[in-house]
């Protein structure tokens, strides 16, 4: 019964993966007609800021949400407390978050982005916020209970909403300069994301094992567990999508000292960021439902010590990942460049996916054992290479792309993949091998 279940979660998340990156392609094909390479370098400037605030509003309560609920299920603490517990602590991130980004955009558009006009985007995206935190929370409570039917709904309808919103602003807005073209964009955003957070309100509360229990305990965690997860995840995250807005406000300063026009490189950027990285990425929603749904298997495994169970999820993991690794690259090398031609009409975007497509299997197993390594509890670890990683390719950018340009910063997105690969699978391996004594978790909730 758990594998029948599992396949069908599995072929769900994988199918409306794939309906969504196809939506999202669409979408983004849309976006680059109407914003132009330009157009799309602002609005990939604005959302390499925004992640900073995601990741503050949600990140550590996401994946804390999955693991503290599967051991609530699995040690039959009641739910209803979990839940309740998860949601509140996401509103506060999400809530902290939407007001530091509100304060902060003026500042971080004229002195990081080096772009006033960014202010107005950032300013539409914050209200979004503590939406993400919450559906982000109660999506992996449901993952945990190995329902997906809830979360592929919401994404579905959250997508729908955003194209659909996002087209009907541009035609009002768009004609009045990039700045509001890219709010036009930003306030589909907003709205999708309060659209499908409640939408997953509605589903939770239709849920009997989230419903309140007359024996239920006044919490179903202990605040230690919680933290444990949390500061690890949300440190890294945050620090990760910090550094990497650095790395994005660098590459088009660094291009504008090689070509001499910031308007240039904002156009080189957007090509990069807004069409090539995309397509790259448009395979991986098979490996992300996967992904999505192996960390609580492994949490559970792992947690009740069973050995083999482990080993043989991370062994079969590996071997869909790497296979379906192999065949994408393969894929995006030689018809990927003649795609982009066709989606974007943009020969910069074509040559770019050519050249990542070599790299794309490390892409995809990198972000395939990461997820692996934090069903293992190796959080740190993660961060440890993230950090690492992040300075590895601000020192590339700083020391390349000036020079020889777009060509300096490929070569150092090729090598920045290989390197976090290579640590972060050494790393598994090495867990895998010798397994640390995990302490059993309490069944006792902290003291009120």
């Amino acid at each position: 019964m758990k594998g029948k279940t599992y396949l069908k979660n599995a072929a769900l998340l994988a199918g409306a993966g794939l309906v969504l990156r196809l939506l999202g392609m669409a979408f983004r094909v849309f976006l680059a007609a109407r914003l132009g390479p330009e157009g799309m370098g602002l609005y990939q400037l604005i959302l390499s800021v925004y992640t900073v605030f995601v990741s503050l509003a949600s990140a550590g309560v996401n994946v804390a949400s999955t693991r503290l609920a599967a051991q609530s299920l699995a040690h039959s603490r009641g739910m209803a407390p979990t839940l309740r517990g998860l949601v509140t602590t996401s509103l506060l991130f999400g809530t902290a978050a939407m007001a530091a980004q509100t304060l902060l955009a003026d500042p971080v558009a004229r002195l990081l982005l080096h772009d006033s006009r960014a202010e107005l985007g950032l300013r539409t995206l914050a209200p979004s916020l503590p939406f993400i935190a919450a559906a982000g929370a109660l999506r992996g409570c449901f993952l945990a209970r190995r329902r997906v039917e809830p979360n592929v709904i919401a994404q579905l309808v959250e997508q729908a909403v955003r194209m659909a919103v996002a087209a009907l602003a541009l035609v009002k807005l768009s004609h009045w300069g990039a700045a509001y073209a890219c709010c036009a964009v930003l306030i589909g955003n907003t709205v999708s994301e309060a659209v499908s957070c409640l939408i997953m309100v509605f589903f939770a509360r239709r849920e009997p094992v989230f419903r309140p229990k007359p024996d239920d305990p006044a919490r179903g965690y202990q605040s230690r567990e919680l933290w444990a997860i949390v500061l690890p995840v949300s440190g890294s995250r945050i620090l990760s999508s910090a550094l990497q807005a650095a790395e994005s406000t660098l590459i088009p300063a660094c291009l504008t000292l090689y070509l001499g026009s910031r308007a240039e490189a904002v156009a080189q950027y957007g090509s990069l960021k807004g069409m090539a990285l995309p397509l790259i990425f448009f395979p991986f929603s098979v490996l992300s439902a996967l992904s999505g749904l192996l960390m609580p298997e492994i949490t559970r495994a792992y947690t009740a010590g069973d050995r083999d169970a482990t080993n043989r999820l991370v062994r079969t993991a590996m071997i869909l990942t790497c296979a379906f690794s192999l065949a994408a690259g393969a894929a995006l090398v030689l018809l990927g460049g003649p795609l982009a031609q066709f989606l974007y009409h943009d020969a910069q975007a074509a040559s770019y996916v050519r050249i990542l497509g070599f790299a794309a299997p490390f892409m995809y197993l990198e972000s395939m054992v990461d997820g692996i390594l934090k069903g293992l509890g190796e959080q740190f670890a993660t961060f440890r290479y993230s950090v690492l990683d992040s300075v590895v390719r601000i020192a590339g950018i700083a020391l390349l792309v000036p020079k020889y340009g777009m060509p300096g910063f490929l070569a150092v997105m090729i090598a920045s993949n290989l390197l976090t690969c290579t640590l972060n699978s050494t790393r598994m391996v090495r867990c895998l091998k010798n397994p640390k004594p995990k302490e059993r978790p309490t069944l006792q909730p902290d003291t009120p």
